[in-house]
C-alpha cells in the first residue's frame, strides 16, 4: 500500500496528490496494491481546518500585505516544529493511520508532514518519504526543515534551490509537476479551424478587481473574441457580477461555467488564459501547451512560479485590471501571433503533461 497525503491549503497540494495517486494506480494496477489518499487535517480535525482555510483564503485574496509578512515570518521561524498540542494530535493520527495500513511509502505535497513524521523516525522505522514540492524557485523552508528521504521537483530551477540548502542530488528528482494525466491524452473535443478566438479567465482576485477585469475585457468580447469563465470555489462570491456581465453580452460570446473537472479540456482549447501564479494552475497552462496573462501573484509562495513562466517566455505578468486587457489583446493580435510564439516555448522539459506517470515512475523505482 502506498499512502499519499495531502492538505487543503491551495489547490496545487490536491491536484499533485489526486494526480499521483490516479498515475500510480494505474502503474499498479496488474498488482492488488492500493493507493490512499488522505488529507490529515481534514480527517482528523475538520473544523479547525475549514477555520484555517477560509483565513487562509481571506488572507491571500483580500490581505497580501499581511500574507506576506506573516510567509516571511514563517521561514524565519521554527514555530511549526516546537512541541505543542496540535502536533501531537496530528502526529498521533499519522501513527496511527501508519500502524493500520503499514503503507511500504508514504507520498507527501504538503511540507508540515515531513514535520509530523521527524518525532516518529527516532521511535522506529517509518516509510521512505516521498515529499512532491509544488512550487517552483521560491521554496519555503518548510519544505526542507525537516528531513524527507526523496525529493521530487518541477523543474532544474528547483533543483538548483535544493541544492544550495545541501541537499543531496542523489535524493532529488526532476519530475514536473504531476498535473492530471488527462492533459497527456487526446483532446475529447478538438476546436474547429474556423472558430472564434477564446479567452480562460479563471478569477482569483477580489470581487471589485474581477468586475474591473471584465469591464475592461468588454471591448475585445464584442468584436469577436469568445470569453469562458470556469468560477468553482469562487461563485457565491462572484454571483452578481458575473449574472450583471453575462446579461450585458451577446449569448454566444460568454460561457459560464460553475464547477467542473473539465479544466485540461478547457485550457488545452483556448488560446490564452488569465489567471493567478498558483503551483498547480501554472504548470497545468504548460502542460496544456496555452500562454497566460497572470493577474494575480500571492506574495512569496507563488512569486518563482510567475518567475519561471516570465523568463521562459510563456506569459506576460498583468498588475491592474487595464493592463490586463491590453495584454490580452497584444497576445491575440495578428492571428494569436505572440501567443503562438509563446505557445512554441512550452516543450518539453519545461511541459511535461505525463508529469505525474513520471512521479509515479521515480516513486515506484525507489521502494
Amino acid at each position: 500500500m502506498i499512502l499519499v497525503l495531502t492538505a487543503g491549503f491551495g489547490d496545487g497540494h490536491n491536484t499533485a496528490a489526486n494526480s499521483v495517486a490516479q498515475a500510480l494506480k494505474t502503474q499498479l494496477s496488474s498488482s492488488a496494491e492500493s493507493v490512499l489518499v488522505v488529507d490529515l487535517f481534514e480527517q482528523h480535525l475538520p473544523n479547525l481546518t475549514r477555520v484555517l482555510q477560509s483565513a487562509y483564503q481571506a488572507a491571500i485574496v483580500n490581505f497580501p500585505s499581511a500574507w506576506r509578512w506573516a510567509y516571511r515570518k514563517l521561514a524565519k521561524s521554527d514555530i511549526g516544529q516546537q512541541p505543542n498540542p496540535l502536533n501531537a494530535s496530528l502526529q498521533k493520527a499519522l501513527a496511527s493511520l501508519i500502524h493500520q495500513h503499514q503503507p511500504r511509502a508514504i507520498v507527501s505535497t504538503y511540507p508540515f508532514y515531513s514535520t509530523l513524521l521527524a518525532p516518529l523516525r527516532s521511535q522506529g522505522p517509518v516509510p521512505p518519504l516521498f515529499t512532491i514540492i509544488t512550487d517552483s524557485v521560491s521554496v519555503h523552508p518548510s519544505w526542507t526543515s525537516d528531513p524527507s528521504d526523496y525529493y521530487c521537483v518541477a523543474d532544474p530551477e528547483t533543483v538548483a534551490v535544493l541544492l544550495d540548502r545541501d541537499l543531496p542530488s542523489d535524493k532529488i528528482f526532476v519530475t514536473g509537476f504531476p498535473v492530471s494525466p488527462a492533459f497527456a491524452a487526446p483532446l475529447l473535443s478538438p476546436r474547429p479551424a474556423n472558430a472564434p478566438q477564446s479567452i480562460l479567465y479563471l478569477p482569483s482576485t477580489p470581487v471589485k478587481h474581477v468586475a474591473a477585469t471584465l469591464e475592461a475585457l468588454r471591448p475585445l468580447i464584442l468584436s469577436g473574441t469568445h470569453l469562458t469563465l470556469p468560477v468553482g470555489k469562487h461563485k457565491s462570491r462572484l454571483h452578481l457580477t458575473l449574472n450583471r456581465f453575462a446579461d450585458s453580452l451577446p449569448e454566444d460570446r460568454f460561457t459560464l461555467i460553475g464547477w467542473t473537472d473539465q479544466m485540461p479540456q478547457l485550457l488545452r482549447s483556448h488560446d490564452l488564459v488569465i489567471c493567478k501564479a498558483g503551483g498547480a494552475i501554472l504548470h497545468e497552462v504548460l502542460a496544456a501547451r496555452t500562454p497566460a496573462v497572470i493577474d494575480y501573484v500571492v506574495p512569496g509562495q507563488e512569486e518563482g512560479n510567475a518567475e519561471m513562466l516570465l523568463n521562459h517566455h510563456c506569459a506576460l505578468r498583468s498588475h491592474s485590471p487595464l493592463e490586463t486587457a491590453t495584454l490580452t489583446a497584444r497576445m491575440l493580435a495578428d492571428q494569436g501571433s505572440l501567443a503562438k510564439e509563446m505557445r512554441n516555448h512550452m516543450v518539453p522539459p519545461l511541459s511535461l503533461p505525463n508529469a505525474a506517470h513520471m512521479t509515479a515512475e521515480a516513486i515506484l523505482s525507489h521502494i
